[in-house]
């Protein structure tokens, strides 16, 4: 699965490990993300995270 970058602040989502603060499992998907998740260091939306 490919990781994401958010273009404010850098964070990078990886799919193996989640966001286990936001409820999200390992192994979730970018894609399958609810809508209303937020970078959990900056707060904004999926929108403005790019694929690495």
């Amino acid at each position: 699965m490919e990781k994401w970058r958010c273009t404010i602040c850098g964070y990078i989502y990886d799919p193996d490990n989640g966001d286990p603060d936001a409820g999200i499992e390992p192994g979730t998907s970018f894609e399958d993300l609810p809508e209303d998740w937020v970078c959990p260091e900056c707060g904004v939306s999926k929108d403005l995270f790019e694929m690495m």
